[in-house]
């Protein structure tokens, strides 16, 4: 990237979080782009000052004022999201924010996190469940900033959302939210399946050609198969996707191996094989243009398709 196109990116992003509220300063790695942004002049953000918890959720306070929240795309298939978000963290301290909570995926909470705390959807914000951090900072003048890193194979993305210096109260978790064990079911299973008929296992990751799911837990599938379990009159068709890149016949083969495995992994968590069913789409259901790595990485998927038991 030339000094230029990276001074331009800058003074973009200077632009968008800078506001009289909060004149902060952010500078993101060169190439970032915007893809979502949202503004609520007076509005409420519960800002995460912990880990999830299993007794009370995520302990926040409530800032009020003006909430701007942003998503970024950085095109950096080689950073991790350490190296992302600790230049972001050193600017903020040199700023005189204090850092009130810092973590990285399961020492926030990892899928509990997640879904605990306010997130801009995909497409523009992505978060792998297993490879995110997360830190939120107080300023000078009560403002409060936090942000959330994430990647995908292609790509980091960065949510930041600033809370204006207004009223901040200490705020316990509602008492109306779930549990632990519902906020998974319900939030994931039951509003994706139950609301959609379907959705997409956004944090089953696929390299071309491959249907391992890796050694680690599948947060999307142990919520499906709790859901299961408490709902015996359901049943979920996994239906696997590949890229565009070889043969229709291998492509169906491969899209079948992944819907295969998730269904393996759900059926070793005890649910009934009544419940569960597999089939492979191969590339002929793209989500996104297979004439780019983004895309193909997108088309390179398994989904939950739920129906009535037989």
């Amino acid at each position: 990237m030339t000094n230029i196109t990276r001074r331009l990116a800058e003074a973009a992003l200077l632009a968008m979080l800078c506001s009289p509220a909060a004149a902060l300063e952010l500078t993101l790695p060169g190439g970032a782009r915007l893809m979502g942004e949202r503004i609520s002049d007076p509005g409420s953000y519960a800002v995460p000052t912990g880990p999830w918890q299993d007794e009370t959720g995520i302990p926040v306070i409530r800032s009020e004022g003006r909430i701007l929240r942003q998503a970024w795309r950085i095109p950096s298939p080689d950073l991790t999201t350490l190296q992302v978000l600790a230049p972001l963290r050193e600017q903020l301290e040199a700023e005189g924010y204090e850092i009130v909570f810092d973590c990285a995926s399961a020492r926030c909470g990892g899928f509990d996190f997640r879904f605990g705390t306010e997130v801009i959807p995909a497409p523009e914000m992505y978060v792998d469940l297993t490879a995110f951090r997360f830190l939120s900072a107080q300023g000078p003048g009560g403002d409060h900033v936090t942000l959330l890193v994430s990647r995908s194979n292609a790509a980091s993305y960065v949510q930041v959302i600033q809370s204006g210096g207004g009223e901040q109260t200490e705020a316990p978790t509602p008492p109306e939210n779930p549990p632990p064990a519902a906020v998974q079911v319900a939030d994931v299973a039951d509003f994706e399946l139950e609301a959609k008929g379907h959705m997409i296992l956004r944090d089953l990751r696929f390299e071309s050609g491959s249907a391992s799911l890796g050694d680690d837990a599948v947060a999307s599938l142990d919520a499906i198969a709790a859901y299961l379990a408490e709902t015996p009159d359901r049943r979920v068709l996994f239906v696997g996707h590949t890229d565009a890149t070889g043969s229709l016949e291998a492509n169906i083969a491969v899209s079948r191996a992944r819907a295969d495995a998730a269904m393996d992994y759900v059926r070793g968590k005890g649910v009934a094989a009544a419940q569960l069913g597999s089939e492979g789409a191969g590339y002929l259901a793209p989500v996104a243009s297979n004439f780019t790595e983004v895309g193909r990485e997108e088309n390179r998927r398994v989904e939950a398709i739920l129906l009535p038991t037989e």
